[in-house]
């Protein structure tokens, strides 16, 4: 019996706007929730002339697409750091009201959930 394909997903979202933390909705009305947050460990330059920028902490962010009902907001504490709004911007990358560009690693679907996973950019990457 052959494998049972995943159906193909369209564009990710245009925009998605915050509605609780780690909860966001999207153009149509979908609610998304921010399920994992993974930090990456940062490159430190060496020496203290360092600039600030060589500090920053990588993050990616799992967004799962949930049926149309408000859930509760994820436990995890970094849930705060997110932007308040994603909004898709050229090259397949969204960028934040802070104007900091996540990169999309992913959109697909896994069984019925659709997923996206945003990293976010180094300042000064646009």
């Amino acid at each position: 019996m052959e494998a049972e394909a995943s159906p193909p997903v369209g564009s990710p979202p245009c925009c998605l706007w915050f509605q609780s933390p780690g909860v966001y909705k999207d153009e149509k009305g979908r609610i998304w929730v921010a399920v994992a947050l993974q930090i990456n460990p940062s490159h430190r330059a060496r020496g203290s002339e360092a600039p600030e920028s060589t500090h920053e902490v990588g993050l990616t962010v799992h967004l799962w697409q949930l049926p149309n009902q408000m859930p509760r907001s994820p436990s995890c504490p970094l849930v705060s750091g997110l932007p308040t709004k994603w909004e898709l911007y050229p090259g397949r990358r969204y960028q934040g009201t802070d104007s900091r560009l996540w990169e999309i690693m992913d959109h697909g679907q896994v069984i019925s959930t659709e997923n996206l996973i945003l990293k976010r950019l180094p300042s000064g990457n646009h």
